[in-house]
């Protein structure tokens, strides 16, 4: 007897129940297009390793990439496995960020990496769980590093991909505020299922929709898949849920936590009270912005009213 014929991998579209959307359609035009169109990123070129991966990952989160890209050069030439960030101060991966923006995350990375050379001998783990068990890696860095960095079949989900997501399938301009379990089970089942077609899938969508499929100037003359886009079809709807709004950064304790931590950062010795007081007028938000950096771990107080980026 011949065996039936797998029929191909759908998923419904919302909105007319039991009329399915073959992923198959997609997979094809968007992974080709990549081909094309991705950007040479130094994080894509086979010497940059897993660690390299990581480490573009963790500085990519809420940060565009014009501005990563300089001080991912400057941090993988200085250390460029696991190990040599691991045998590190923490402060020194603090100082070494920058002004990327949310320093907590180069603690957090700095944490991975002596997990990853206690733990893994120094190598980044390609397992999703053990991944997923590293100090400051959530399920979406997990899956990015697992995917991109070892071509395993997992689903991707950052801003980019939900958005194209909403768009192409579910028909609306943009994706809930924070990722749903509807968009977990959407992008699971649109995974192909041979997995380094998955790994170049996640890719490809994350790379539309940072180029193409952007928030605020969609270029759908340019997207290879308009034709089969539900939102752009259905006449593209403007959103319905609450406004959207963009961080604001002038003003705020965030601005005040980075112009203390650029003093910080700048020394090489301990920092006297009277130096931060400086950088911000206003008393109350200084020591609010000051307590904060410390609760984080990313400044250490001495006695004597000084202060200094962590040792430990």
């Amino acid at each position: 007897m011949t065996a039936p014929t797998k029929p191909p991998h759908t998923v419904p579209a919302p909105g007319s129940p039991g009329s399915p959307v073959d992923g198959t359609h997609l997979h094809t035009p968007v992974i080709t297009w990549f081909d094309t169109h991705a950007r040479d990123l130094p994080w894509r070129h086979p010497e940059a390793g897993p660690w390299g991966v990581m480490v573009s990952e963790f500085m990519l989160q809420q940060t565009p990439v014009s501005r990563v890209l300089p001080v991912y050069e400057q941090w993988m030439a200085r250390w460029p496995r696991p190990a040599d960030l691991a045998a590190e101060a923490p402060g020194e991966a603090v100082r070494a960020w920058g002004r990327l923006g949310y320093p907590r995350r180069a603690l957090r990375l700095h944490g991975a990496a002596v997990a990853i050379t206690d733990r893994h001998g120094g190598d980044v783990p390609s397992d999703h769980a053990q991944l997923l068990a590293l100090p400051g890696i959530g399920e979406y860095t997990a899956a990015a590093v697992a995917s991109f960095a070892y071509g395993r079949r997992h689903a991707v989900l950052d801003t980019n991909v939900r958005r194209v997501f909403a768009r192409a399938v579910t028909g609306v301009r943009y994706p809930p505020n924070a990722t749903t379990a509807a968009e977990r089970k959407l992008a699971r089942a649109l995974l192909p299922e041979e997995e380094r077609t998955a790994a170049r899938w996640a890719a490809a969508s994350m790379e539309l929709g940072a180029l193409v499929c952007t928030a605020k100037s969609e270029a759908c003359h340019r997207c290879p898949i308009a034709g089969q886009c539900a939102w752009r079809l259905a006449g593209k709807p403007e959103h319905e849920g609450p406004p959207r709004r963009g961080q604001t950064y002038a003003g705020t304790d965030r601005q005040v936590r980075g112009k203390l931590l650029a003093v910080l950062r700048e020394a090489h010795t301990p920092v006297p009270q009277a130096a931060l007081d400086r950088v911000w007028h206003e008393p109350v938000q200084r020591a609010r912005a000051l307590d904060g950096l410390v609760a984080d771990g990313l400044v250490e107080p001495l006695p004597g009213g000084r202060y200094r980026l962590p040792l430990t």
